[in-house]
């Protein structure tokens, strides 16, 4: 079993950026696709951005061009570069592999003001 924790959230005003972090309690270089979701109030969690072992990357369309996932296999971290952040970007932030297999952290909070 892995052990995820996620860090790096915050409060920001629209147009700026965040960097996410998740990392792994161990290797993650075996884990074919790994992900961040997000869950806002009163909505089911979905996932927003994946990567896969060979570097391969897709996002969901609402963030698309604006959200960068990359992994530091070295680290065990994934990360999740947020720029030109919306309030519609405001969610609770976790990462899992993709289909989520793994427990899920404690996830990190995302908060964008207009």
């Amino acid at each position: 079993q892995v052990q995820l924790v996620e860090s790096g959230g915050g409060l920001v005003q629209a147009g700026g950026s965040l960097r996410l972090s998740c990392t792994a309690s161990r290797s993650i270089v075996s884990i074919s696709v790994m992900g961040w979701y997000r869950q806002a109030p009163g909505k089911q969690r979905g996932l927003v951005a994946r990567l896969t072992r060979g570097g391969s990357t897709n996002y969901a369309d609402s963030v698309r061009g604006r959200f960068t996932i990359s992994r530091d296999n070295a680290e065990n971290t994934v990360y999740l570069q947020m720029n030109s952040l919306k309030p519609e970007d405001t969610a609770h932030y976790y990462c899992n592999d993709v289909p989520a297999t793994y427990f899920w952290g404690q996830g990190t909070q995302v908060t964008v003001s207009s």
